[in-house]
């Protein structure tokens, strides 16, 4: 005959601090997430095309939400929220290559929930998952993030890029689940989920200034500008002879330069190691993407690049990326 032991005190108090957190976070966020049903407009009216999750940036009805969610022509659509009320949205401004989108509710009284700041997470911190999967609006699930700093390829028109710093979580995350809430303990937005990567491997976009910049763009233009180059490249060590002059150990080599591309006018060629653009240093492609803000669209931009053991200045003008 097998017996158990009773679980001790200390175990059983720390049981019933992670359900106060969970439930608290639950609570404190649930009504700040809406059940997604997205529609196509036909010309017989309207039709179910998708659903997913939406969380709640401002009482007058703007909502945050991944971008796959609502994606594609003539889309609109019912968000449902946990106090019964039914709310007819649509789609302020969408930018598929950071998966984030911006809608806005008919309301004036939603309650929005705080924005926190993912760059202070840490391996292991608790986090809750607020969505809706396979339409079960309100499902709440707990666990850790697993690891920091993940990337997922994404796509609009012709233009590919990379969103990086995901976060990744074994909270449990399901279809239906893009566009809710990953939560902090202390009731804290601190990322939209995005992805489902397998059993118990959950993705999510973080909050923190760079998408802060985006919702405020998506929000006041619809839109989000970005510049653009022109060239493919990857890591490679710097050269020995370099390391002296630049800090860092690598620095991004250019694979293939456009034609007629911003950075073909300037002079840029295949193999020239880019290791400074606009004055700030250069170590992999992910430090080149995240500087290819509007401020930087036909603005003369001094690039340094090494060649051929050479170091070199180049002037290049950025152009808007194009994303239809």
């Amino acid at each position: 005959m097998t017996t158990h032991t009773p679980p001790s005190p200390e175990e059983v108090e720390a049981m019933d601090a992670y359900s106060r957190t969970v439930v608290g976070v639950a609570e404190r966020v649930g009504p700040s997430v809406a059940n997604l049903r997205v529609l196509r407009r036909t010309r017989g009216g309207r039709l179910p095309v998708g659903a997913g999750s939406g969380v709640v940036l401002t009482a007058d009805g703007f909502l945050l939400t991944s971008a796959h969610v609502v994606a594609g022509r003539q889309r609109s659509g019912r968000a449902h929220f946990t106090d019964g009320r039914e709310l007819s949205f649509e789609i302020v401004g969408s930018d598929p290559l950071s998966d984030l989108a911006v809608l806005r509710a008919d309301a004036a009284d939603l309650v929005p929930a705080e924005l926190g700041e993912a760059d202070e997470l840490r391996v292991g911190q608790l986090v809750v998952a607020i969505g809706n999967p396979h339409g079960f609006a309100g499902s709440v699930t707990a666990g850790v993030v697993s690891a920091l700093g993940r990337s997922l390829p994404a796509r609009a028109g012709s233009a590919v890029r990379v969103i990086d710093n995901l976060m990744q979580t074994d909270a449990s995350l399901n279809p239906g689940n893009s566009g809710g809430a990953l939560v902090d303990s202390r009731g804290r937005v601190v990322g939209i989920n995005t992805a489902v990567a397998g059993v118990g491997l959950g993705l999510a976009v973080p909050i923190n200034e760079p998408t802060r910049r985006i919702i405020g763009s998506l929000m006041s233009e619809g839109r989000v500008r970005r510049a653009y180059l022109g060239v493919a490249g990857g890591v490679r060590p710097l050269p020995p002879q370099a390391r002296a002059q630049f800090e860092g150990d690598s620095c991004v080599e250019v694979v293939e330069v456009v034609e007629g591309s911003p950075a073909d006018r300037a002079g840029l060629r295949p193999e020239d190691l880019v290791v400074e653009v606009d004055g700030t240093r250069v170590r992999d492609v992910g430090d080149l993407q995240r500087m290819m803000v509007a401020e930087l669209i036909g603005a003369t931009v001094p690039v340094t690049v090494i060649r051929q053991g050479r170091t070199l200045k180049l002037d290049l003008v950025p152009a808007e990326l194009a994303t239809a």
